[in-house]
């Protein structure tokens, strides 16, 4: 099918996966793993689509493993480009599993992925800007400027944390300090 021709606008894309029984960890659910992999298959299908580029994972947030996933069920992968910089874009993925036989849906999963489309020689390289739309595009705007912004505030963070302050040392953490005797230590 021609990608004009598809239902969904360039910035969205689903996909269905079938949970076999290769995909079970010993509780016998469907191993995390298996469906982070799928997730990062999603992420990437939908922002190269959306880029017209290849893309690579940047960074993976709030992933929330609401409820086990069942071998047996059908798992759908919702994904939306959100929000788009200059050369990244913020993916969006809710995953709903359908138990076949009960068709009953439950919501078992949601995360954003930080996709950069790159280049021919692999730099980093501009996407088309998103316009939002509908009142839901334009919620899923601001809620991925808030995560943008939450990320840097956790980076500056995390940045502050390596800084040597008063008594320590980049390299070998606190300074010992003088040296005292058993009775003036912390654990008695």
């Amino acid at each position: 099918m021609h990608p004009a021709a598809m239902p969904l606008p360039a910035h969205q894309l689903t996909m269905t996966v079938l949970m076999t029984p290769d995909t079970a960890n010993f509780a016998g659910h469907v191993h995390g793993g298996t469906i982070l992999k799928l997730l990062d298959q999603v992420a990437y299908a939908c922002a190269s689509r959306y880029a017209s580029r290849y893309c690579v994972t940047l960074s993976v947030d709030q992933v929330m493993f609401r409820q086990p996933v069942h071998v047996g069920e059908l798992v759908h992968f919702m994904a939306s480009v959100n929000h788009t910089g200059n050369s990244s874009m913020e993916v969006g993925i809710k995953v709903v599993a359908e138990q076949i036989r009960e068709q009953s849906v439950r919501h078992v999963n949601s995360c954003f992925f930080t996709m950069v489309a790159v280049d021919d020689e692999r730099k980093p390289t501009a996407v088309p800007p998103l316009q939002p739309q509908t009142p839901d595009e334009h919620r899923r705007w601001a809620a991925a400027l808030v995560r943008k912004q939450m990320r840097r505030e956790l980076e500056q963070r995390f940045a502050a944390l390596l800084q040597p302050s008063e008594g320590t040392s980049a390299s070998n953490g606190p300074s010992p300090g003088p040296i005292s005797g058993p009775s003036s230590s912390p654990v008695g």
